[in-house]
Formats: structure tokens, sequence, C-alpha cells
């Protein structure tokens, strides 16, 4: 069992406790679906094309229409935030009205629906500039509103907005424990998704991988 494996396992055990290995109640730390091992992202990252990035000419975030209507009542960003959190309670609006919810990069804690914020794995930007430019806007919606990959996370604020759009080259979490799961579900999304990687960005994200 990898390093990544053997964090996500324990994760999953003590979550599903409600406590931590000292007995504490501790609240969950968001959990995306199909975050691959390390041994897997390895070997996906391995199949990506190296290139420069595109250019930006034309971007826009309303190019990748987000938050759409999910099941039920529920949006994007409600349904991540009932996943990520803990103790989650809705209204007939499927709004959060109680929670709460750990930042995955920073380890910050919020009890408030309105100040945590959900992040895309992959930035749009950075989607744009490798390959997205040249998508339908129906394939740029289902990228920005991807609930079945590891492509969105509830996280705080400031982690959100320190981390914009940059590459793993240029940003990554500041909890060092998070960053093999980080690293593997970024490269699972270039390559759902065919993007290209730039080279410093290949280097930093086999680097990550490689001390899971």
């Amino acid at each position: 069992m990898t390093k990544l494996r053997l964090r996500t396992a324990t994760i999953s055990l003590t979550a599903a406790a409600g406590i931590s290995l000292f007995g504490l109640a501790v609240p969950a730390s968001a959990t995306p679906p199909g975050i691959p091992d390390a041994g897997t992202a390895r070997g996906y990252l391995g199949t990506l094309t190296v290139a420069a990035d595109g250019s930006m000419d034309g971007y826009s975030r309303e190019k990748f229409p987000h938050w759409i209507a999910q099941e039920g009542n529920c949006n994007t960003r409600e349904d991540v935030l009932k996943r990520d959190g803990e103790n989650v309670k809705v209204g007939s609006d499927c709004y959060p009205t109680s929670g709460t919810w750990t930042s995955a990069y920073d380890g910050q804690k919020e009890s408030k629906a309105s100040e945590v914020q959900i992040d895309h794995i992959v930035p749009l930007a950075d989607a744009w500039r490798t390959g997205a430019a040249k998508w339908s806007q129906d394939q740029r919606q289902a990228f920005a509103n991807d609930l079945k990959d590891p492509q969105l996370i509830a996280v705080s604020g400031s982690s959100n907005e320190e981390k914009s759009d940059k590459t793993p080259d240029e940003w990554m979490p500041s909890d060092a424990g998070y960053r093999c799961d980080y690293a593997a579900s970024f490269v699972a999304i270039k390559h759902q998704y065919k993007l290209t990687v730039k080279p410093e960005e290949k280097k930093s994200l086999e680097d990550t991988l490689g001390k899971c």
C-alpha cells in the first residue's frame, strides 16, 4: 500500500468513527471522488502531452458555466458542500444551514457555508490555456461541474485565493500531508480531459508523486 493510500485509509477510518487517533472529535476533510494512488497517477503523468501554455486570448470564466443545477434542488456548489462537510444540514432549497468544513489545503475550519469556497483542482484558466479553448461550451460546462472526478473541493477562501489559477510548479497546499492527494488529483484531471502540461509543471508533479 502506498503512502497515499495508507493516508486515505487512515482518514476514512477515523472520519467514519468520528474520532481522531487521540480520541478527540475531528471535522471531516474534503474527499473528492476518484483520487488515484500515486503509482497510477505517475502512469497518467507519463501519458500527458508536454507543451508550452497556450494563449489566454478570449478567456472568461463565463465560458465555463458552473454551479449548474444537479439532481433535486441542489446545484454543483451545494453538492460539494454537502459531500465535503461534516454534520451538514440543508434547507428545502438545498443550501447548508449548518455544518463544519475543514480545508484540506491548509487545515482551516469553517462553520458557515458562505465562508467556504469551491476550488477547481485544475483551474479554469489553466484548462483554457492547455486545451479547453478549443472545446465547446457544453464541454467546458461539464468540466467546471465535474462531480465524478477529483476536480472540485471545498476549501478555505484564503487558500483558494492564494492558489488562483496557479499550477503545481507555482503553488502547493500549505498542508504538506495533502500534497500527494492534490498532485494525484491534478494529474487525474489533466489525463481525463487530455490537457497538456508545461515542462516545469510536469517536473513538480513528478517530484511530489515520487515522495508519496
